[in-house]
């Protein structure tokens, strides 16, 4: 497997294989996937929007500004994942 290292805006390395997508605060479905395959037992109705933040960032792959977050990008990804949990 290969393996590339992409510097985040915060400054922080991460470690992306190639098959992991990019991940930006706009990429709603991607995000909501990605949620689902780290965190399968958790469920939407559980999670608040400081905490979906954190998990989001902490993705691999999540490349955007976390101070670029907005509550709207915050409930579109818990309405998908809600959508597709159900």
């Amino acid at each position: 497997m290969v393996y590339t290292y992409r510097e985040r805006m915060s400054g922080k390395l991460t470690l992306l294989s190639e098959h992991e997508p990019e991940l930006y605060w706009d990429s709603t479905y991607a995000i909501v996937v990605a949620l689902m395959e780290d965190h399968p037992s958790r469920r939407p109705t559980d999670v608040g929007l400081t905490e979906l933040a954190a998990l989001v960032e902490a993705l691999p792959g999540f490349q955007d500004d976390p101070a670029q977050v907005t509550e709207q990008f915050l409930l579109d990804i818990l309405t998908v994942w809600y959508e597709e949990a159900t």
